[in-house]
């Protein structure tokens, strides 16, 4: 005979579990976000350029679809589209990243000009207010800051020194991406016919919560690459017609810091104001100028293109974007932080779907 306090931990246990998993199909949408992440988390490295690829061709996907409306077969309208995003990416390697690496070569080349430009006109805050700070103070806080970007520089040189490795990954990449691309889009239905197959035959709710994550991350992915070749656009044209040194590398940084969201737009004010201060100083009109433009900029951005382009996402709290970007960043590195909103999307798609305690099962 069970002793009563084993009865209570059982019936204990058994309330924990009907709460999480209510029903089979709640156990089996378990069962393989489970797996999934498992086998995600291990092989990452491994498998990187395979999920490059599939976030490239869902990337790609919508625009297939668009083709197909008009009675477009499938197959050219993977073969359009493909041809337009392999024309893009031989611009991309062989056009703009090489002038992208020339400019952020200056840039870092005269960054000791611009530190040196930028100590002479903090050393002369003591003497304009000197109630304020103090001539130590200031020479203690700039002490810190060449220490830190010191540091910068010897990880530039480790990761210099990996640039044979690198070298050799990116050919790699350059190699099956496309390939892998092309093969996703033309063969979609067969490689989804043929995963379907190792599903359990109660998938309903499944098949419910994946409906949801591909709407909202589908419009979030879309949304975000818009919004990514606006801003490079705008603020490109922006600073070429203000004169501003290294108008190219500055808007490419604008373009990417959508992609963290909150911290972004912090980090790429430095290289922006840095380049405007030491090209013209701080009490310059020019200066000023471009400071309203970047702050117009980001306005513009945040009011009017945020709202316009993601206007059917799913709406994610400032707390959860930011613990998501930590958590994922730390399990994936960059492409954690690169994909951090799109995986929020799915946990929070599947808790939304998720059924309750009580709750009469939706999906039979």
């Amino acid at each position: 005979m069970t002793p009563p306090n084993q009865f209570v931990t059982l019936q204990f246990i058994s309330r924990t579990v009907k709460r999480f998993l209510p029903n089979s199909q709640a156990v089996s949408l378990a069962i393989i976000l489970l797996v999934s992440f498992v086998l995600i988390y291990s092989l990452s490295d491994l498998l990187m350029p395979v999920f490059v690829s599939i976030g490239i061709a869902y990337l790609l996907e919508g625009i297939v679809r668009k083709a197909e409306r008009f009675n477009m077969p499938r197959l050219a309208a993977v073969s359009l589209v493909f041809s337009l995003f392999v024309t893009c990416l031989v611009f991309l390697l062989f056009i703009l990243i090489p002038i992208i690496s020339q400019q952020a070569v200056e840039l870092v080349q005269q960054v000791p000009d611009i530190i040196s430009h930028a100590q002479t006109g903090i050393m002369r805050l003591p003497k304009l207010y000197p109630k304020l700070i103090s001539e130590s103070k200031i020479q203690e806080i700039l002490f810190v800051v060449q220490k830190e970007l010191l540091g910068y520089g010897q990880s530039l040189l480790s990761v210099s020194a990996a640039s044979v490795v690198g070298l050799i990954s990116a050919m790699i990449y350059l190699f099956l991406v496309p390939m892998m691309v092309f093969f996703l889009l033309k063969d979609k239905a067969i490689l989804m016919t043929w995963f379907m197959q190792f599903l359990p035959k109660e998938r309903h709710l499944s098949v419910h919560v994946w409906h949801e994550v591909d709407t909202q991350i589908g419009n979030y992915v879309r949304g975000k690459f818009a919004e990514v070749l606006i801003l490079c656009a705008v603020s490109y044209v922006t600073y070429a017609v203000m004169g501003l040194n290294y108008a190219l590398l500055l808007a490419v940084l604008m373009g990417l810091q959508v992609i963290l969201p909150y911290i972004g737009a912090t980090l790429v004010t430095f290289p922006v104001l840095g380049v405007a201060y030491f090209q013209s100083g701080l009490t310059n009109d020019d200066f000023m100028a471009i400071v309203i433009a970047y702050a117009i900029i980001q306005a513009v951005d945040g009011v009017l293109l945020v709202p316009l382009l993601f206007s059917e996402a799913v709406n994610l709290h400032a707390i959860a974007i930011i613990v998501a970007i930590l958590f994922f960043g730390g399990l994936w590195g960059f492409w954690g932080v690169f994909l951090a909103i799109p995986l929020a999307t799915v946990v929070k798609a599947v808790l939304t779907a998720w059924p309750r305690l009580g709750e009469t099962p939706q999906f039979q």
